[in-house]
């Protein structure tokens, strides 16, 4: 891996966590219907940030290609949940929002 790369690769780890987190407590909510896309965005999210860490770790061609589709959808992401007042949704929007950042510090280098 190139070194570059490990602050973005260790971020994505931390936004994948962070998303696994706030999916499985939207499903716990009382109104499950509300969180629906904050459900389907936390899934695309966390698939992403994962696939993300993958072409790191294997010095894929298509890094910054990655990342820069991971950016977006992390913003997405950050967009949703932040609609929401649960701890676990503010969490997650800010993680998405320091991923897209370190994602974008490097594509946009």
């Amino acid at each position: 891996m190139q070194s570059k790369y490990t602050e973005c690769y260790r971020v994505c780890l931390e936004c994948l966590e962070a998303c696994n987190v706030c999916f499985n407590a939207c499903l716990k909510e009382e109104d499950v219907k509300m969180m629906a896309e904050c459900i389907r965005l936390d899934r695309e999210c966390a698939d992403i940030c994962a696939y993300t860490a993958q072409s790191i770790s294997r010095n894929s061609p298509f890094i910054e290609d990655m990342m820069a589709i991971c950016a977006q959808i992390c913003d997405r992401c950050a967009e949703e949940c932040g609609k929401h007042e649960h701890d676990h949704c503010k969490r997650c929007a800010e993680v998405c929002r320091k991923c897209a950042a370190s994602c974008r510090s490097i594509t946009a280098a």
